[in-house]
């Protein structure tokens, strides 16, 4: 009896874990200008509505890949929401129809230069 309700209960909670995160995000377009890997870190630098950033990430982990030069869609995640310890943000491409629909290209800390 266990067992039953713990199965579809699981299922529940790992589906609102993963839906949870689109909820108050906020959208931006930045442009990626240049992109390295330093020592086993991913450095893009970005910029924002004017102002230069860094994304950086673990090179080899999970949604952790250098960036071409061109424009993306850069989603932050809530406070306590993605695999770093900082200000965690996703980058989409601009390049899709539905941005809905669009594969998540990586996860990155934000850094502010």
């Amino acid at each position: 009896m266990k067992r039953r309700v713990l199965i579809p209960l699981t299922i529940a909670l790992l589906l609102l874990a993963f839906k949870v995160p689109s909820l108050g995000q906020e959208r931006s377009s930045i442009k990626v200008k240049n992109s390295e890997v330093v020592t086993n870190v991913v450095v893009i630098d970005i910029v924002q509505n004017g102002k230069t950033y860094e994304l950086q990430c673990n090179a080899g982990g999970y949604l952790c890949q250098p960036l071409k030069n061109g424009t993306y869609t850069m989603v932050e995640l809530p406070e306590n929401f993605g695999m770093y310890v900082c200000r965690n943000v996703e980058i989409y491409s601009n390049d899709a129809l539905d941005p809905e629909k669009t594969e998540r290209l990586g996860e990155y800390c934000l850094v502010e230069k």
